[in-house]
């Protein structure tokens, strides 16, 4: 659970170790893609349950973050195929992972080829230009889309004292990275990203779109649900 203003939200990760290790990484996505649309199942089925909670769980997943390899050069087959099936079915958010490995010259120009790259391949990710609502969004979104993503990141759980104080990082011949330090990562960008200015933006993309887009092909195959109730005011517990 974490707290920010007296506001409480429950954020659920879910990590897929192991993913694209294989010798034969063909359908490797199919795993995760299932789990998504087993969550979309669950919801469906409280929804349209004749005696339904006043509140239904959601374990929906809002977004995805897809690591990609710092290699410098391009994105692998198997990141082009992941991205272009899941994101299909949910909000896909490219990250470059252990950006630490480049020059600062390398990490913008690896940014460059990876957005090319997945507009040549038509694969969408989050933010979507096509939801953007208003011109304010779309001005924002469109610089995020062009100078910031995807974002290029280092991870640590390790504190270390720096000017005085406790910070985690990474330490190097070279001296500490800063996780948190937007000098040297951009953790924190892709941090206030996720949970602070697009976390609504991200739940609705995904029940509007993407769980909707389930729903109705749901409905329409006639998967032996009960008929539908009406719904008549919208008040879902929600997971990010």
């Amino acid at each position: 659970v974490i707290e920010e203003g007296g506001v409480k939200m429950k954020l659920t990760v879910i990590d897929t170790p192991g993913f694209g290790d294989q010798i034969n990484n063909e359908n490797c996505w199919e795993p995760i893609e299932k789990y998504i649309n087993e969550q979309y199942e669950k919801f469906l089925k409280e929804e349209v349950n004749i005696a339904r909670k006043k509140r239904i769980p959601d374990t929906r997943v809002h977004c995805c973050l897809y690591f990609i390899s710092p290699t410098g050069h391009s994105l692998r087959p198997l990141d082009l195929e992941f991205m272009k099936h899941l994101s299909k079915v949910v909000n896909i958010i490219p990250v470059i992972a252990k950006a630490d490995t480049m020059t600062l010259e390398e990490k913008t120009e690896f940014k460059q080829r990876v957005r090319k790259e997945l507009e040549v391949n038509g694969i969408e990710f989050y933010p979507q230009k096509e939801f953007d609502e208003d011109l304010e969004d779309k001005t924002e979104n469109d610089k995020i889309r062009q100078e910031s993503m995807p974002f290029a990141v280092v991870g640590s759980d390790k504190e270390y004292q720096v000017n005085g104080k406790r910070v985690l990082g990474r330490k190097t011949p070279w001296g500490i990275i800063e996780v948190e330090n937007l000098t040297h990562c951009e953790f924190a960008l892709l941090r206030d990203f996720v949970i602070r200015t697009h976390l609504q933006d991200l739940k609705e993309v995904t029940h509007n779109i993407h769980y909707e887009t389930y729903r109705a092909k749901r409905l329409n195959d006639n998967g032996g649900l009960p008929p539908m109730t009406v719904e008549t005011e919208e008040n879902h517990e929600s997971n990010l």
